[in-house]
């Protein structure tokens, strides 16, 4: 009778050495503490990030204070409801630089979600406060970069988007400057910041710029990203965005039917409904065109030396400091709002980091 051999390797599986489960045992803990270290250098990122944009904030209240002061200036004059409006037609004008930003990153490749594009969209505006203009591509690429936007592509859309911006709004500037004012430096001014600003996002211009710089190295699929920018994407922007242009220069008009003495002076002017919309607008889009372009927190500045030169033989001088103070604030306000309330409903949700 024989004996049934028995494999004693499947009835005792062998253990591991005690070296390999120290050495697992190590990785793994080295993994937690790796990942631990990477969650508080993002929390103080972002703590830093929210510290300046606080500061930008608070330094460009504490400006409009003390210029208010010196006109003895007061809120309860003011009628509200007109102040409510130029928010909400600032936050509407808004709207098609927001569409063409999810345009844009759809063409890119990316999978966004409206709702996500929308709240980093007005979030980012926040950190134009801050000096540099930088912290606006950091806040927007923050939030909506993940498994379907690219960090690179994210950031590559926030410049095309804000510099078609810009070209529109100076384009849109110069056009209507030719029809109401006989300052000619002024409609030059609106070519050459024209120029500044569109030039760059012409497609083969972005596309070698892009080149120069040499992002697409550490990311081989950003080149075939931005060789999907076509001129029908940058067109359809183009026009949304102009009427966009429109909709603030009707947020200027709400904040001086808040002011009843520059409604009077504008009314004694004689000055026609095209007149009116297109000398506001023309001033809202020079002035936020050249503000960018200065590269000072939000323009500080540079928009109200604008605002006053196109206003003030119109409404007056200190009405029109007042204007261009009240809608800084008024704008201010608005995206300060608009960002809290998007942020709390539509934020991107982070999938938990895991460690392997």
């Amino acid at each position: 009778m024989g004996c049934r051999r028995v494999d004693t390797m499947a009835v005792h599986p062998p253990r591991r050495d005690q070296r390999t489960r120290s050495f697992e045992d190590h990785s793994y803990s080295r993994g937690i503490l790796t990942l631990t270290a990477i969650r508080r250098w993002k929390l103080a990122f972002r703590l830093v990030i929210v510290a300046l944009v606080i500061y930008g904030v608070w330094r460009t209240l504490g400006d409009a204070a003390d210029q208010f002061a010196q006109y003895d200036f007061r809120w309860s004059a003011l009628g509200h409801r007109w102040l409510l409006a130029a928010g909400l037609a600032y936050l509407a004008g808004m709207l098609p630089c927001w569409w063409f930003w999810h345009r844009v990153l759809q063409a890119m490749g990316g999978r966004p979600l409206r709702r996500q594009t929308l709240c980093a969209f007005y979030v980012g505006h926040l950190g134009k406060y801050v000096p540099g203009k930088a912290m606006v591509v950091v806040i927007r690429t923050a939030l909506i970069r993940g498994p379907r936007v690219d960090t690179a592509v994210a950031a590559v859309s926030v410049f095309v988007e804000t510099l078609t911006m810009m070209a529109i709004g100076a384009l849109v500037a110069a056009g209507l400057l030719l029809t109401i004012s006989d300052e000619s430096w002024l409609f030059w001014l609106a070519v050459a910041l024209f120029g500044l600003a569109g030039f760059p996002t012409l497609p083969p211009v972005f596309r070698r710029a892009v080149r120069a710089v040499g992002v697409q190295r550490s990311n081989p699929q950003l080149e075939k990203a931005i060789s999907a920018l076509r001129l029908p994407v940058l067109a359809t922007g183009w026009v949304v965005i102009a009427g966009g242009w429109f909709l603030m220069g009707a947020s200027l008009w709400a904040v001086l039917k808040a002011m009843p003495i520059a409604s009077v002076t504008a009314s004694a002017a004689g000055m026609s409904g095209f007149q009116t919309t297109a000398l506001l607008t023309a001033t809202v889009a020079l002035a936020m065109v050249a503000g960018f372009l200065s590269l000072l927190p939000g323009g500080i500045g540079v928009r109200e030396l604008v605002v006053v030169t196109l206003l003030a033989p119109v409404y007056g001088e200190v009405d029109a400091i007042l204007s261009a103070v009240l809608l800084r604030v008024i704008w201010l306000i608005a995206e300060l709002v608009a960002s809290g309330c998007l942020y709390l409903v539509a934020r991107p949700r982070r999938e938990p980091d895991t460690v392997t």
